[in-house]
Parts: structure tokens; C-alpha cells; sequence
């Protein structure tokens, strides 16, 4: 995914390929998954976000809000980066929601996947 601060996507309903393995057992490297940009949101929803720096966009779960935005954390503790490191993500930087899993195993992404 692109890291440019300029992104924006042509159509309201996309596709993104998560990269790693911060948000396992949820999703996994190569995943991908259907998402609205734009979308509402809401606590507990997987969602595209802007995370500070230099970093790509990525694919985190949308923990609470608080005074300086939306707290986001990786649903795999021993990866990744998360507003642990970084901090609350301003509301303006959480730029999807993800929707479901298209590929493989499609379906919602409500809770983690057991481990295989």
C-alpha cells in the first residue's frame, strides 16, 4: 500500500492485501480483504489507517477514541507497530474499514481465527 498522504482511492468499496503479521490470528500476510474507504468508525472493526512517520498505510483493530483520536492496536502483540509505540491516530488518518475477507477462507473479520 501506498504511504503517500495524498491517497485517495477512485472508488468508495476496494481491495487491500494485508502485509505481515501484527494483526494474526485475525488476518495474515497475503490476506485480502474488501474494505470501505470512508466507512464509519466504530470500535472493535479492523480498519486502514495512516499510522505516524514514514510508516505504509496498515491494517489495525480500532480500540477506542480518545481526545487525540482513535486508539489502535494489532491483534498479534509481538509484531508490528500500534498506538502503543505511536500513539492515538487521528480521526482523519483512519481511512477504511475493512468489510470481510475476500481471499482465501472468505468471511467476516470479527474475531480471530484460530490458530492452524
Amino acid at each position: 500500500m501506498s504511504s503517500s498522504r495524498a491517497f485517495r482511492p477512485l472508488l468508495p468499496i476496494g481491495q487491500v492485501i494485508v502485509r505481515g503479521r501484527s494483526m494474526e490470528p485475525t488476518l495474515r500476510d497475503g490476506d485480502r480483504i474488501l474494505v470501505h474507504w470512508g466507512g464509519r468508525a466504530e470500535a472493535g472493526r479492523v480498519a486502514v489507517v495512516r499510522l505516524p512517520g514514514d510508516r505504509p498505510l496498515s491494517v489495525k483493530r480500532l480500540t477506542f477514541r480518545d481526545p487525540g483520536g482513535w486508539w489502535v492496536e494489532r491483534d498479534n502483540p509481538a509484531e508490528g507497530v500500534d498506538s502503543w509505540l505511536v500513539g492515538a491516530v487521528p480521526e482523519a488518518d483512519v481511512l477504511a474499514m475493512a468489510l470481510f475477507r475476500i481471499w482465501p477462507d472468505p468471511g467476516r473479520i470479527t474475531h480471530p481465527r484460530r490458530a492452524q
